[in-house]
């Protein structure tokens, strides 16, 4: 290989990673990119000599993507974890290889489409193995579907109104394949009446998602003008992570968010104030911290939904069995808790220890990890009107858990999150960000409360009604709306992504089998 090939072949490898990563949310973020952001790694597979080689390429590939994208989970476990620097960078490269084995196994697939299958199966088994492979890493080892590409239009609620349909899948899907399109430009294999063909294709999905997108606007802003509301507040504490567990400050940070709630509910009418992800820390039941809060919501008459640890006693003839569980509790004015919800989908090593026994360096943030047990999505926490579905803490980048708390008959999502833990990295902007496309999937207006940042209030056009700082106290209240309709997304489109990876894996199938060399 000569020089300048190598180099430009060095340029096509690092090319996507970096404009993926300028493209989707953070400290920054510039949408555009995302028509053109795949194009250098689908030029880089499509001069590789065989499948391994692809894979390898984009294993390669997606260690840049996710280094940029997840370099925060170094100082998570540092400084929270306990994992001196000489473990905490290996442990993140590990989850960072995790995440690029997906990419390989597309880069080669994609290298097996391009060479022997036909142009329209290329167009459509590409962007459906990729949103595919996407799906199972959501559900695979738990699932961690952190900043797949669909989430880049977050910022721009006009383009956002079709994930009513398919998700952030479907934006996937059309990112995808607008890049293999004009990939497929740039190569003169390809005959003009093909070129042709996929143009007047991403012509009519751009068309038609246009259209669907103004009309469900006026829509959903028509339903907005008549349908119920209910004022709810929002307390950001601004707690120190390495503080708020310590016993000498407990009672501070109760009374911090007793201060701030009561100074506005002072202000104006509230119907509920939403405390963050453990803003309670402490067991509740017969708390002695407790008693301000019981006083607050008395005095206010204002009913507070706030995360804090609980526990169960199940006893037996054998044994006496406790659970723990990171929960969402719902206090009434009368002081009394009166529904709950334990948290379902609990953080690998943060909450509980899966692999235990296999992953022995990780013995320092193992035995810092909780042990939580798994709740279930049942009823919605109710109050006056509200019908709440709760996603406590990184809940909230699963579309079907949301989904699942529509369709058990939730008219409002309210988000607990203690984002303390990412510092001032990109984390806590992508989490946020991420956040918006529920309300857009169920149109549902969104609460999110965050100890340090970013709370704020989404409605169902997936427009930011107010936002916070990060690590600021903030309190903020909002008149919000309470939809009750099922979207598509939550009737079946949830299903557009597992036809996807059906789908694709149908085209390979059928693709490898007649790449195979024939017997003579």
């Amino acid at each position: 290989m000569s020089k300048n090939r190598f180099l430009l072949q060095g340029v096509l490898l690092l090319a996507s990673p970096l404009l993926v990563w300028l493209a989707l949310p953070g400290r920054f973020s510039f949408w555009p990119l995302l028509f053109i952001c795949l194009i250098p790694l689908f030029h880089f597979l499509s001069s590789q000599r065989s499948v391994s080689a692809a894979f390898f390429s984009g294993l390669i590939t997606g260690m840049f993507f996710y280094v940029l994208q997840l370099y925060w989970i170094v100082s998570v476990l540092h400084q929270y974890g306990g994992l001196n620097w000489f473990l905490a960078v290996p442990a993140m490269l590990l989850l960072v290889f995790y995440m690029s084995v997906y990419l390989a196994f597309f880069s080669a697939g994609f290298f097996l489409l391009q060479q022997h299958a036909r142009f329209s199966l290329v167009l459509l088994g590409v962007p459906s193995l990729w949103v595919g492979l996407d799906w199972i890493r959501s559900w695979f080892f738990s699932g961690f579907p952190w900043m797949d590409i669909g989430y880049g239009f977050w910022a721009t609620p006009v383009l956002l109104q079709a994930a009513d349909l398919f998700g952030h899948f479907g934006y996937t899907f059309f990112i995808v394949f607008s890049n293999l399109l004009l990939f497929f430009l740039s190569k003169a294999r390809y005959s003009g009446f093909q070129r042709a063909a996929g143009i007047a294709v991403l012509a009519c999905i751009i068309g038609l998602t246009s259209l669907y997108s103004v009309k469900r606007w006026g829509e959903i802003e028509g339903i907005i003008k008549t349908a119920e509301t209910a004022v709810v507040g929002v307390a950001q504490g601004n707690v120190e992570q390495t503080m708020k567990w310590s016993p000498q400050e407990r009672m501070r940070t109760v009374e911090d968010y007793v201060r701030l709630s009561r100074n506005l509910v002072d202000s104006q009418p509230v119907s509920l104030v939403v405390w963050p992800e453990t803003a309670l820390p402490f067991y509740p039941t017969r708390n002695q911290f407790l008693l301000p809060v019981s006083n607050f919501v008395s005095k206010a008459q204002v009913a507070l939904l706030t995360g804090a640890p609980w526990y169960e006693v199940e006893q037996s003839q054998t044994q006496r069995l406790v659970r723990h569980y990171n929960s969402a509790v719902l206090m009434e004015p009368s002081g009394d808790f009166t529904a709950a919800y334990y948290k379902s989908h609990l953080v690998p090593y943060g909450e509980y220890v899966p692999l235990k026994k296999y992953l022995s360096f990780l013995a320092p943030l193992v035995e810092a990890a909780g042990n939580f047990s798994v709740g279930t999505i049942e009823e919605p926490l109710k109050y006056d009107n509200i019908n709440a579905g709760v996603l406590i803490c990184f809940e909230s980048i699963f579309g079907n858990l949301a989904r699942s708390w529509v369709e058990n008959g939730a008219n409002i999502l309210i988000n607990l999150t203690n984002d303390a833990w990412y510092g001032k990295s990109s984390a806590p902007h992508q989490s946020w960000a991420m956040t918006t496309y529920r309300a857009v999937e169920t149109r549902r207006s969104l609460v999110r409360s965050a100890n340090t940042g970013i709370s704020g209030v989404i409605d169902p056009l997936g427009r930011i009604i107010s936002e916070s700082e990060l690590f600021v106290e903030w309190a903020h209240a909002d008149r919000v709306v309470l939809l009750n309709e099922r979207t598509f997304f939550v009737r079946a489109g949830y299903l557009f992504a597992p036809i996807c990876a059906a789908m694709s894996l149908i085209i390979l199938m059928v693709t490898c089998v007649k790449a195979r060399p024939k017997r003579i």
